[in-house]
């Protein structure tokens, strides 16, 4: 989800969010699926030539056989955040889908 390619593709995008997908921004803004898949290839770190996320820390922690919470932070423009998302396993061949994330500033210094 942080590679410029995928945020700019509608399809790549669609098939790595879950359809249940929620999103908390480091914004505060609630993101839906739809608004989301509709925002994403305009948001920062999807523009070709613009900024890109740099994330770090990266850990995953298996919560059941079909869920998985993954926590890291990003650098991006000299900003930081911590994230945390929900990973499920969705039925078939569907894979393994973003179900909920929050990003949440880290104040400087």
């Amino acid at each position: 989800m942080l590679d410029p390619a995928v945020r700019r593709t509608r399809d790549e995008a669609r098939r790595l969010f879950d359809p249940e997908f929620v999103e908390v921004g480091a914004s505060g803004r609630r993101w839906t699926y739809e608004e989301m898949l509709a925002e994403l290839p305009e948001l920062e770190g999807g523009l070709p030539d613009g900024s890109r996320f740099e994330p770090s820390e990266l850990r995953g922690v298996l919560l059941a056989p079909d869920l998985v919470h993954v926590t890291y932070e990003t650098l991006i423009d000299g900003r930081r955040a911590r994230r945390s998302s929900i990973w499920r396993k969705g039925a078939g061949d569907a894979g393994w889908r973003m179900y909920y994330h929050q990003g949440t500033p880290v104040p400087a210094g």
